[in-house]
């Protein structure tokens, strides 16, 4: 619809400039007040709090746990190309699985991070991470960004099969974990649907050098992995 601003009478020449006008937009109630989130951060920060956790973004830490349901974590500025708020808490949830309900209310799970204390826990949170991506595709796509990326690319292909025994057992009771306490069913849902995501990304044509192209699509994409599977 649109209206002649002008004088419609006589010869269009000598009539005032003509200007299209358009009625004025109309927002709908439910559109009010909305914004754009990227899905995955919308769905990964929802998925936390469904497990009764805040997810806060600051540049002052990498990644911190404050033990009273808070996880702070890096603004996209101070981050990498490749990282992504779903990788960081995903990551975070991880080490929550190695750790253990017993640790949920203990600041950063309970690990010291100043030194080489717990790497054989941050290396069981790798292995924990990389089994619960592979079957959906994501091991790459959501793979860890820090100094310990050289030891999660050079995991078998099931990273709960070969290492360390005291280090397997931990990533093993991890990802037994992911259907109880807290994570239950919100991280295998919050999996399931990055999956579905990125998968549509990925077969509409995922631009190259994304993250999306990582894709590795599962050979059966049909049905999401049994319960009790990690």
């Amino acid at each position: 619809m649109w209206t002649w601003d002008g004088d419609d009478r006589g010869d269009r020449a000598t009539a005032p400039t003509a200007r299209l006008r358009y009625p004025p937009a109309v927002s709908s109630a439910s559109s009010r007040g909305a914004r754009y989130l990227d899905p995955l951060d919308a769905l990964w920060t929802e998925a936390a709090a469904r497990m009764g956790l805040r997810i806060e973004r600051t540049d002052e830490v990498f990644a911190s746990v404050d033990g009273y349901g808070r996880i702070r974590l890096g603004t996209p500025a101070t981050l990498d190309g490749d990282d992504c708020l779903a990788q960081l808490i995903l990551h975070e949830l991880c080490h929550a699985l190695v750790q253990g309900e017993a640790r949920w209310a203990e600041p950063d799970w309970g690990l010291d991070n100043r030194g080489a204390g717990d790497d054989e826990r941050e290396r069981a949170c790798l292995r924990t991470q990389a089994a619960l991506l592979a079957p959906r595709g994501l091991r790459v796509v959501l793979a860890p960004t820090t100094d310990f990326r050289p030891f999660y690319d050079a995991l078998p292909e099931d990273p709960l099969s070969l290492g360390p025994p005291a280090e397997l057992a931990l990533a093993r009771v991890a990802a037994a974990r992911l259907d109880e306490g807290p994570w239950a069913p919100h991280l295998r849902v919050a999996l399931d649907a990055t999956a579905s995501i990125v998968h549509a990304v990925w077969d509409a044509g995922a631009p190259e050098g994304s993250l999306y192209a990582r894709y590795e699509a599962p050979d059966d994409l049909s049905p999401p992995p049994a319960e009790g599977a990690p």
